[in-house]
């Protein structure tokens, strides 16, 4: 894959969508129902209505990509959402989708997470030796 980082954010579209849309029209899903900016570098991610087509919207320093993938049998799972129209996802879980595990049967073991923001420390006073 080309979007290989950790750090990238992933949203992925909450209902399905026309694969016949090429740029304009996944741009226009992006910012208007998904309500996100399609040139923050994110990855939009779109299937079609059966599920077995998926299109990644990425933006690249000086212009849009498109990646397609269909799969000839078998369909993209995605995550269900009770609310709104995109859904916040790890680069984990869209590898999860791309190979086909089923999200609903599949268990994340517990691991270490790194903490981007270090923990807030709260001064001690000392007393002064007399």
């Amino acid at each position: 894959m080309f979007f290989s980082s950790d750090a990238i954010k992933i949203y992925f579209c909450s209902r399905p969508t026309d694969m016949r849309m090429s740029f304009n029209g996944l741009y226009g899903t992006a910012k208007s129902f998904m309500g996100h900016d399609p040139m923050s570098g994110a990855l939009f991610v779109f299937r079609n209505k059966r599920g077995n087509r998926l299109k990644i919207l990425l933006w690249d320093r000086n212009g849009f990509v498109i990646w397609y993938k269909l799969l000839p049998k078998g369909t993209f799972r995605f995550p269900s959402t009770i609310s709104g129209n995109s859904i916040d996802v790890d680069y984990g879980t869209l590898m999860m989708i791309l190979e086909g595990i089923d999200l609903k049967t599949a268990r994340r073991q517990k691991r270490f997470q790194y903490r981007k923001t270090p923990p807030k420390l709260t001064p001690t006073l000392t007393p002064e030796p007399s």
